[in-house]
């Protein structure tokens, strides 16, 4: 069995605003978006893995030495949605009563990624807005030291490219024993996908059918494994996936491909 340690994919919503007068505004109506239901149900779905699924929000406020006991006691890791600040900045870094009481420095929560790979931890990293360079350059994984484990070449600039008509998986002449178990025939549109750049030394798995882009991509980095998926696993880009009858079959295959 697989612990899997899930970060993203959830949200929080307000709204709608409501201005009944130039002076008065109000928020009426607040909502949990639990967009991560639908990949942690997949993994779990075969009965051989598990998964602990967290929003952004907490895994930024992970107190110093948390992250360490997760890389420990977890097989492997999955980021969707979590862009690069998530990594890089800290809670206290904002709070002026820390200011000027000690040196603010923290673990290197990239560099702690990249070593737990290189000795052997299995992580997976899935597109999104917020993901790869993401849009507008957000997901910022391209400026980090993410680079290194990343089984594509991210873009240094926007890399969102979307289509109300959606875009279909194709496969690759190496991936056609990975998915043997999957229906890729009947793979539904997905409505985006982050542009990547094949990294030599890598595979790509799958391809995007349309344009030729990578789709699914692996890797191997020291004793580890990484898999990136350039498209997201839960709605928007993925409204029509997360309904696809070979949703888990997917999932779990991509899992498998790592593992």
């Amino acid at each position: 069995m697989a612990k899997v340690y899930y970060v993203g994919d959830w949200a929080v919503g307000c709204g709608p605003l409501f201005a009944e007068t130039p002076f008065n505004y109000a928020w009426k109506g607040l909502d949990l978006y639990y967009y991560g239901k639908w990949l942690k149900q997949a993994l779990e779905s075969g009965g051989r893995h598990q998964v602990a699924d967290v929003p952004t929000w907490e895994f930024y406020n992970l107190p110093p030495g948390a992250y360490e006991e997760i890389l420990r006691t977890h097989d492997v890791l999955i980021f969707s949605d979590v862009e690069a600040k998530n990594f890089q900045l800290h809670p206290q870094f904002f709070d002026r009563s820390k200011l000027g009481t000690r040196i603010l420095t923290f673990p290197d929560r990239i560099r702690l990624t990249i070593e737990a790979v290189t000795a052997g931890i299995r992580v997976m990293f899935l597109g999104g807005w917020l993901s790869f360079t993401g849009e507008m350059g957000k997901g910022g994984w391209n400026r980090t030291r993410l680079n290194e484990i990343l089984p594509v070449r991210c873009l240094d600039q926007d890399d969102l490219i979307e289509s109300t008509e959606g875009f279909t998986a194709a496969l690759t002449r190496s991936s056609a024993a990975t998915f043997d178990g999957v229906d890729l025939a009947s793979f539904p549109p997905i409505l985006g996908y982050n542009k990547v750049l094949p990294r030599e030394g890598c595979d790509v798995l799958l391809t995007v059918k349309e344009t030729g882009d990578p789709l699914v991509a692996v890797g191997t980095f020291g004793k580890g494994k990484a898999l990136a998926y350039m498209s997201d696993p839960a709605p928007h880009w993925g409204c029509n996936f997360v309904c696809w009858r070979d949703y888990s079959a997917f999932w779990l295959t991509c899992l498998d491909a790592i593992l």
